[in-house]
């Protein structure tokens, strides 16, 4: 299983993936991965792994013994986005299987693909035949040829997901006062019933147990107006001369639930000047092609803040970072400073709406201050010729 997707990850409690056989198929053996029903083997002589015609996969946990295991198993269904990791966006397991035939003519391709993590979201297309994968010998001086190989592609929508935002941003800056909350029910409205006032007794699970499919944890959200799992909060902090200063802070709000490998998408024009990124680290994603620059991708620093912890006061990770200005395009006025998309883990984020944006201060004290500043300087001026 290759994760190809550049930031969309599946984090825990991991991918399920299930097949339909088109034949007598049963699973004699698995290594680097489980079967989560073995059925009904009672007319095999030997005990296989699994009879059931729809056999539903999912991966092993971390640490069990060697000849469990196999390259690339064994994360608890875990995948990185390929951006962020490479090595560790595929999965892989062995089968041993009987009643399949063993003739490319007489092996029937599994059917009905599907892929949960483990909540809908994802839809599989149908398997096709390809070229055989090679193997080279570990002298590197023969190759040998697989039977048969196939392959499928799935695609993730949240419309198949069915679920509502998961996150939401806020915005805040140094020449307004006025901070922009989320707009209110972005992401469901406030139930004083099913969301909490602050942290429940309970310990924060992974969901992954050993011999149990992995299943959801039910979130526990912090009451606010919007109700989002996530918050992500842009503050134009700082204006230099030839640079400005802008701050992202990331709030978990899930009393139930961290996010390891997190990641966030922003898209504003000013990335193809970007400085300096502080706590974060980048990776400039150009899904236009390389004319234009504008979306950047961050996650945590390895053992520093790559797990974003559940609500609380660590619930939060925190950057700034340094855009070089281009006086072509460089403005404070009409929302510039402000990102016009926002992703969280692969999910896009609500905005407030545009007419919400901080505002520069009005013409009139723009003057006004502008007069003063003039009349200072003009004052040092002279007491300095008068010492002079």
């Amino acid at each position: 299983m290759y994760n190809y997707q550049q930031y969309r990850h599946i984090e825990p409690p991991g991918w399920i993936l299930g097949w339909a056989w088109q034949g007598k198929e049963i699973i004699w053996t698995m290594v680097g991965a489980q079967a989560t029903l073995q059925g009904d083997c009672s007319k095999q002589n030997q005990v296989p792994h699994s009879c059931v015609r729809t056999p539903t996969i999912v991966d092993l946990l971390p640490g069990v013994p060697y000849n469990m295991q196999v390259a690339n198993c064994c994360r608890g269904g875990v995948l990185s986005s390929l951006a962020q990791d490479p090595l560790t966006a595929v999965a892989s397991f062995q089968i041993t299987t009987g009643l399949s035939g063993n003739r490319n003519t007489s092996v029937k391709l599994p059917k009905n693909f599907t892929l949960q993590t483990p909540g809908p979201g994802y839809t599989c297309g149908p398997a096709s035949v390809i070229k055989p994968t090679m193997y080279e010998a570990k002298d590197g001086r023969r190759k040998t040829q697989a039977l048969m190989t196939w392959s499928l592609v799935c695609t993730y929508s949240m419309v198949s997901a069915r679920k509502t935002p998961p996150c939401c941003v806020s915005f805040s800056s140094f020449y307004n006062e006025a901070i922009v909350p989320c707009p209110a029910c972005a992401c469901g409205c406030e139930d004083k019933s099913t969301c909490y006032e602050e942290a429940p007794l309970q310990t924060v699970t992974d969901g992954t147990q050993p011999g149990i499919t992995p299943q959801v944890i039910a979130p526990k959200i912090h009451c606010t107006q919007d109700m989002c799992p996530i918050r992500l909060h842009w503050h134009v902090k700082q204006n230099y001369k030839a640079y400005w200063r802008a701050k992202i802070t990331i709030s978990n709000r899930n009393y139930a639930s961290n996010y390891s490998q997190w990641n966030a998408v922003f898209q504003h024009p000013n990335f193809d000047n970007l400085t300096e990124v502080f706590s974060f680290t980048y990776k400039s994603l150009n899904p236009y092609g390389d004319a234009i620059n504008n979306t950047a991708m961050f996650w945590g620093i390895k053992y520093f803040n790559d797990l974003l912890m559940e609500a609380g006061p660590n619930g939060n990770v925190q950057s700034e970072i340094l855009f070089q200005k281009d006086q072509n395009t460089f403005s404070f006025s009409e929302g510039w400073a402000f990102p016009q998309r926002v992703y969280f883990n692969g999910d896009q984020c609500v905005l407030p709406p545009p007419d919400a944006y901080p505002k520069l201060p009005n013409a009139a004290s723009a003057v006004e201050a502008h007069i003063s500043f003039m009349a200072f300087s003009c004052m040092i001026v002279v007491a300095l010729i008068c010492f002079i």
